[in-house]
């Protein structure tokens, strides 16, 4: 090939990518209308495209193409996305990514990508679904607490599903407030708020992207009275972890202006323990006041659990997770109620005890007493993994299991728990900020020579897929869901 010949390759290619990255543009433009006037968000095989750039949007449509092996390009995606934006929708939730794998499959089929939508999505359009937005409180404003934070102010939109209203802390002081603004811009792991916090210290509040949230100081969640603060019939999610049984719980809501409560924590006692897309329709939220969205680790190995014991049967198991160090440790070797969790989180591995074999009583209870548990504390400040070494029923091989896994990541209920991994590069670094609990990493998968014996690796960002978990179950007993297609 000569001079002329490669420099003629090198300007298509680049003019290739200049117009798919315009077509990206384009389809920001879309996925902004739908979002603030429509409350229509759109996702791309469940990963978020609001507050995406165009070169994100660009490599995730590379993430499509390599989960479903097909070529869905960016200009398609923005020409069902204009026609999204034609039709008359409820506010929804649209996999625009499953749309685009559709379009190519069935586009033979229709006249034009207007027929192709007005078809797929005709039991959303002209529908009404009317939703009555949610006041929310923070009770604690810690790792979970300022994820939430971010999250509830991401996720507003138009302001018709939970409304963030008020943070409670111990201490409302200028300084405490300044102090935890700072700490929401930034963060060591997570990076900075894609937004702008305002201190507003004359009336104790933080203004986060045009929201008035009260900066509420207390000692005790019995002690405020919300509707002083125009708040009403909220939901407090409770991220201190101090307050554990329904007794405690129940504290909150004598608080008024408080309905609901949450705990980010593994609850004791009767309290339903939920994770979401396993066992949330277990529980009555028209009588249920009071839940827990149970541990990070429960969110992150349940869903493989249910998947793989639907599919193969699980005789028994050990689930071992190397998990980040958390601030329930201490940085330098000092006294601590529990053994080894005093020894320096920062220099040290540490056998510690995990909760996730009881939490398999509230969650899959028919697997209780089949599993054994431990856990390792690792010197890494977040992302953690849950090995899971599974006895099953039936024989089966690395690929019969990775497709099972997989098809579970991509359809039906599970497609904002699971998310399926092919790279044989992934680390735990790669985990940050992923939205699902659990990241399946398919080229990890071992099975026994007997074909019975399964050891699979499940990734998770312990504060942030946590998180996201938590906003979905809050949607969920607030009944502000919007009607998705997945």
């Amino acid at each position: 090939m000569d001079t002329l010949e490669k420099n003629t390759d090198y300007e298509t290619q680049l003019n290739d990518w200049i117009q798919h990255e315009k077509a990206a543009i384009d389809l920001i433009s879309a996925i902004g209308k739908l979002w603030f006037e429509k409350s229509i968000e759109l996702v791309l095989f469940r990963n978020q495209l609001v507050d995406r750039s165009a070169s994100e949007i660009m490599n995730l449509h590379l993430y499509a193409k390599n989960i479903v092996k097909k070529p869905i390009t960016v200009k398609e995606t923005v020409a069902i996305a204009n026609e999204i934006c034609k039709a008359d929708i409820c506010p929804s939730r649209i996999d625009i990514g499953r749309l685009g794998f559709e379009w190519h499959q069935e586009k033979d089929k229709y006249k034009s990508v207007s027929d192709f939508i007005n078809n797929k999505l005709k039991d959303l359009i002209g529908k009404t679904h009317t939703i009555h937005p949610k006041d929310v409180v923070l009770f604690g404003f810690g790792r979970i607490g300022r994820l939430a934070a971010r999250e509830l102010i991401a996720q507003a939109g138009k302001g018709e599903q939970l409304r963030l209203k008020a943070i409670v802390t111990r201490g409302n002081s200028d300084e405490e407030i300044t102090k935890r603004a700072d700490l929401l811009r930034t963060d060591s792991v997570h990076g900075t708020f894609p937004g702008t916090v305002i201190e507003d210290l004359e009336n104790k509040a933080l203004i986060i992207n045009g929201h008035t949230v009260h900066m509420i100081n207390a000692d005790k969640p019995n002690e405020i009275d919300y509707t002083k603060y125009g708040i009403n019939d909220a939901l407090l999610i409770d991220n201190t972890g101090v307050y554990r049984d329904r007794e405690q719980l129940s504290l909150h809501l004598t608080s008024k202006g408080i309905s609901q409560v949450l705990l980010t924590a593994p609850a004791k006692g009767d309290v339903p323990n939920i994770v979401h897309g396993v066992n949330h329709e277990t529980v009555d939220i028209k009588t249920e006041k009071i839940y827990s969205a149970a541990s990070c680790t429960t969110n992150a190995i349940m869903p493989v659990l249910m998947v793989i014991d639907k599919e193969l049967g699980i005789q028994k198991g050990h689930i071992e997770t190397v998990h980040a160090y958390t601030n329930d440790q201490n940085l330098l070797d000092n006294y601590h109620k529990k053994y080894r969790r005093g020894r320096s989180a920062a220099l040290n591995m540490v056998i510690t005890e995990t909760g996730a074999e009881s939490a398999l009583k509230k969650v899959l209870p028919h697997l209780s007493g089949k599993f054994t548990a431990n856990s390792v504390r690792v010197p890494t400040p977040n992302v953690s993994l849950a090995i899971l070494n599974l006895q099953v029923n039936k024989e089966v091989t690395k690929e019969e299991v990775n497709e099972i896994v997989k098809k579970y990541a991509l359809s039906g209920n599970l497609v904002e728990q699971i998310q399926y991994s092919f790279s044989n590069e992934l680390v735990s670094t790669d985990i940050i900020g992923s939205s699902c609990p659990s990241v399946f990493d398919s080229q990890a998968t071992i099975i026994s020579p007997d074909k019975k014996s399964v050891i699979l690796y499940v990734w998770y960002d312990n504060e942030y897929g946590y998180t996201r978990q938590v906003i979905r179950f809050s949607k969920w007993i607030s009944n502000v869901r919007r009607a998705v297609y997945y």
